[in-house]
């Protein structure tokens, strides 16, 4: 369903024209001409503005050019009397979705029109929210820990409930909430995410909020927010735990009403999202050293779920591995590697105190270093302190004639190189500490 703003002079046809959209299920409201529905659009937001082109004062033409320039997501269909076709192909051409001559013959016609209209609004707000480019892991391989999990996100998908996900970091949260989101009847809108933790608190703000131009310095246009593109669909709010307090009473109030502004704007606009916060951090203990607003961890934990880490769903671990392994393969445009039994009983005996998030960066740099079709123990350098891998089978002093500090060494200026030397991402995509990475990259005299 869409919001819709019906544009005509002549009370009649505007009636009509509202009555013909509502059948539909269409929020409607009604303006007598260009000036009070350019002040409407101003204030609040809409879909599809239905709009006559004669009108005394700010005619339907002057409307869409305004319009256009402000709010040029906002979809037109103009009204035209037979004699003004060209003027209505002219509209086109300055952005209108289509155009309709009066009289209209009946409210099919106008129905279909505004449906067609309507899905060209929301295939180009899709087209600007990023999807991964391969699908997500699923819940689970069938480890019995996670068989309560699977079925409460089953069931909680059903509904429009909020749900909090809590969990050490790496645990699969993201993965989770993608999963109500694809089992939920928002399925077929966008699925929209942002971490809470990557953002400065004014960069986090714009991200969340969008902005109008001239809003500070460096806004030099208009830029619709991430809750404006989940708009029909699920907002995955990540690390909510990182909020500052006036973020959090701005992220109230959406919640609550449904409704917000764009930075340095004074038009509201209205959403319809459904809400995943995630964490590994306790609110309760935030809430009482005051750091996390009571009201807020009310509205967020509507239906809270804890995932386990992976250490405690062993079921899981290699299933996973092999997923991660072959996405691996893909990015790095290299054949699928096989994990080889000494590989998988390394994997099994691991730690994974950074959970699926260290499966996933130790299974990358092994793809790095691996020459043949197999990947073996000696491949994972799996941090020591953090992930064991068996004593049976001890990792030799070369691979290949080359040994084993030159390998390192050369994951680690590959690494460097796929992210244009910035450390914190190599580090990351190492899955080593920032402080590891400094001390190994002076070890081997690389800068």
């Amino acid at each position: 369903m869409g919001r819709i703003l019906v544009v005509d002079d002549e009370e009649g046809v505007r009636s009509f024209l509202a009555e013909s959209l509502e059948l539909d299920g269409h929020q409607i409201e009604e303006a007598p001409g260009g000036e009070e529905a350019l002040q409407r659009l101003r204030a609040k937001s809409f879909d599809l503005v239905l709009t006559d082109l004669r009108m005394p004062g700010m005619d339907g033409m002057q409307l869409l050019q305004k319009v256009q320039a402000e709010q040029p997501e906002v979809e037109f269909i103009v009204l035209t009397a037979h004699g003004n076709v060209e003027l209505a192909v002219q509209a086109m051409k300055l952005g209108a979705f289509d155009f309709i001559q009066k009289p209209v013959s009946g409210p099919a016609e106008l129905r279909l029109l505004a449906a067609r209209a309507l899905e060209r609004r929301k295939l180009r707000d899709h087209a600007e929210v990023s999807r991964a480019t391969m699908d997500q892991p699923v819940l689970s391989y069938g480890d019995p820990a996670m068989q309560p999990v699977v079925e409460a996100l089953k069931k909680v998908a059903r509904t429009h409930a909020t749900v909090l996900l809590l969990g050490e970091s790496g645990t699969g949260k993201e993965v989770a909430a993608r999963a109500i989101h694809r089992m939920s009847d928002r399925a077929k809108g966008p699925f929209v995410a942002i971490n809470c933790a990557t953002l400065s608190e004014n960069l986090l703000e714009s991200e969340l909020f969008g902005h109008e131009k001239g809003a500070f310095t460096g806004a030099t246009e208009r830029k619709r927010g991430r809750i404006e593109l989940a708009d029909g669909g699920t907002f995955f709010l990540d690390e909510v735990g990182e909020l500052k307090p006036a973020l959090q009473a701005r992220l109230l109030r959406v919640l609550q009403e449904r409704a917000f502004e764009r930075v340095g704007g004074t038009r509201t606009l209205e959403v319809d999202v459904r809400w995943i916060a995630a964490t590994h951090r306790d609110l309760r203990g935030q809430i009482s050293q005051g750091s996390f607003r009571e009201d807020l961890y009310h509205r967020l934990s509507v239906f809270p779920v804890q995932l386990p880490a992976l250490r405690d769903r062993p079921g899981d671990i290699l299933p996973l591995a092999e997923v991660l392994l072959a996405r691996a393969c893909h990015e790095l445009k290299r054949p699928v590697l096989k994990l080889s039994e000494a590989a998988r009983r390394a994997l099994l005996g691991g730690r994974w105190t950074g959970n699926i998030r260290e499966l996933a960066n130790v299974l990358e740099r092994a793809a790095i270093l691996a020459d043949g079709d197999t990947l073996e123990p000696r491949h994972l350098l799996m941090e020591p302190g953090r992930a064991t891998a068996p004593a049976a089978e001890p990792a030799p002093a070369a691979v290949d004639g080359v040994t084993l500090d030159e390998l390192e060494r050369r994951a680690i200026v590959q690494a460097l190189d796929s992210v244009g030397g910035n450390r914190r991402e190599a580090a990351e995509k190492l899955g080593i500490g920032l402080r590891t990475l400094y001390e190994k990259l002076k070890r081997y005299k690389l800068g």
